[in-house]
């Protein structure tokens, strides 16, 4: 019988992954990276902080391994955790750049954002993600799903990114998982307890046949190694975040008001797959002006006093800014929308393959000129979709799309400015906002910006509301205000002084000119997410560990 490889922990299955005598760990648990943000909440860190990174070679391949450990905090990303792999990866894309082929394969294990270090969570995830898309441009990146934990929140995201992901037959991918939609939308939305529904939903076979996953293989090493060797030799393929226009007509085809079951949409999807009809979308219906702040400072940035939309909950349009064209988006509440989940300003199935749609129209109509426009990102989110059908339908996926169109938007060369003007929550702001150039933000009490809602996270962290509150005094990065999210050093510049719900001429002028010099400061800087941390915040200790890993990293490589 040959050994499990979904019983192996996260350092078994580097080790198992690379031919015998090449295995090379960095920033191991001699070097003690842990986070300096659990023992202040009473929680014991690890010496490697759950991530496992090795250098060696895999059948005579080159190959970076990054492993997660789901036993410790759930695999859940933290600022270290988050800074091994996404220093990890920044290195092996110069490695591929200067022509010394290096593959990058990771091994999913993990719950997503580890909500005690919530918003450095959010940080790491959107630069996680930035390297993955610029990565595959050189070389295929492989994702593995083995089991136990298996790939959720703002990872499930990631996971969609890479060249070719592969699942054994006990892994599950969403991104939210059933508890948090059970807290979020009732458990008559999602039974948290059904298990067999949970498997069917979102278990690794069903994600092969709707187009999620690339292959499921028997849980054994061996296995798991044929299928990452297969995947490193495959032929270059589009990436299935590409596929905007397949999934913008699928969903259109989706009978939102129909009882459905993992079978039959096995079955939708087969036929879609097999022989779509592209019809137009059925678009009726008009966004709602007074429920949000990105609706109203959409019409002040653009000058349109009534939005329009083919997606309502999705605006743009191109406006000139400074003698230059720029394309302003906005999510925006939609009380009519189909989908009954993303009613509210969410970012939801229709919300992320559109955003992906129109900052991938704005790459292919700039493709050919020499100054990009910038695109500005309005952000006023209160969360991702919480939803049955969108997880069943894959909403990591539809995230992912948007998520990989705003970084190669900013890749290209396409300045990318977020402004955030109201609440930005989960992986609705990692798909629209976190792959910005540059953040710009109200200094406003009314905008939260975090990785859950509280109930869910009290839920998630077994802690009451009142201690989380508390938490969030010692570690600033649990913290819901602008404020604290401004410490950590994301931020162009927190604007004081805005009337953010009622603005007049003089704070639209301020926000503008903001976003002029925003995108003045992109010109001839790198095009990836350095800029945070270079910040006076950033180097003053707000990414401080973040710096210190990476620094190690270098050296260490």
């Amino acid at each position: 019988m040959q050994n499990s490889f979904v019983e192996l922990n996260g350092r078994e299955r580097a080790r198992a992954l690379l031919d015998q005598g090449t295995y090379r760990e960095l920033l191991g648990p001699l070097d003690k990276m842990e986070s300096p943000h659990l023992e202040p909440q009473g929680i014991v860190p690890q010496s490697d902080d759950g991530i496992v990174l090795a250098l060696g070679e895999l059948r005579g391949r080159k190959v970076l391994v990054i492993s997660m450990e789901g036993a410790f905090q759930g695999g859940g990303i933290g600022e270290v955790s988050g800074a091994k792999i996404a220093g990890a990866l920044e290195l092996a894309l110069e490695e591929n750049l200067r022509g010394n082929k290096l593959y990058p394969v990771m091994i999913f294990d993990t719950g997503g954002v580890r909500l005690q270090e919530a918003n450095y969570g959010l940080l790491s995830i959107s630069e996680i993600c930035t390297q993955i898309v610029a990565l595959r441009k050189v070389v295929p990146v492989v994702g593995l799903i083995p089991g136990r934990v298996g790939a959720f929140g703002g990872m499930s995201i990631t996971a969609e990114l890479f060249t070719t992901l592969i699942a054994t037959k006990k892994a599950r991918l969403g991104l939210n998982g059933p508890e948090v939609i059970e807290q979020e939308a009732g458990v008559m939305e999602f039974d948290a307890s059904d298990k067999a529904l949970i498997w069917n939903t979102i278990g690794a076979n069903q994600r092969l046949v709707t187009g999620l996953v690339d292959e499921v293989v028997e849980d054994a090493t061996e296995a798991v190694i044929a299928a990452v060797l297969t995947a490193l030799e495959a032929p270059v393929k589009p990436a299935r975040t590409e596929q905007v226009e397949f999934y913008l007509n699928l969903l259109n085809h989706l009978d939102t008001e129909a009882e459905w079951t993992p079978e039959r949409y096995r079955e939708f999807y087969k036929q879609q797959t097999a022989a779509p009809q592209p019809v137009p979308m059925a678009r009726e219906g008009s966004a709602d002006a007074a429920d949000g702040r990105g609706y109203r400072w959409f019409s002040h940035l653009t000058g349109i006093a009534h939005p329009v939309s083919e997606v309502p909950s999705v605006l743009a349009a191109d406006v000139e800014k400074n003698g230059q064209l720029c394309r302003v988006i906005s999510v925006v509440p939609d009380s009519g929308s189909r989908f009954k989940r993303a009613r509210a300003g969410e970012v939801g199935l229709l919300e992320g393959w559109t955003l992906a749609q129109i900052v991938r129209d704005a790459i292919k109509q700039d493709e050919d000129k020499e100054h990009k426009r910038p695109i500005i990102a309005v952000i006023d989110v209160p969360s991702q979709a919480y939803g049955y059908k969108e997880e069943m339908v894959g909403i990591s996926l539809a995230l992912a799309a948007s998520t990989d169109a705003y970084a190669t938007a900013r890749l290209k060369g396409h300045p990318v400015i977020g402004v955030i003007v109201g609440n930005a929550i989960s992986g609705a702001f990692l798909s629209h906002g976190l792959q910005s150039n540059r953040l710009i933000a109200l200094d406003d009490s009314k905008i939260n910006i975090q990785a859950m809602s509280k109930a869910s996270a009290a839920r998630i962290t077994k802690r009451t509301i009142e201690e989380l509150e508390e938490a969030s005094k010692k570690v600033p990065a649990m913290a819901y205000d602008v404020n604290s999210y401004s410490t950590l050093g994301p931020l162009y510049t927190l604007l004081s002084g805005i009337e953010a719900d009622e603005p007049q001429a003089g704070d639209i002028a301020t926000v503008e000119q903001t976003i002029v010099e925003a995108i003045g400061s992109t010109q001839g800087a790198p095009r990836d997410l350095s800029f945070r941390l270079q910040t006076d915040e950033a180097l003053a200790g707000g990414r401080l560990a973040t710096l210190k890993v990476r620094s190690l990293l270098r050296e260490q490589w």
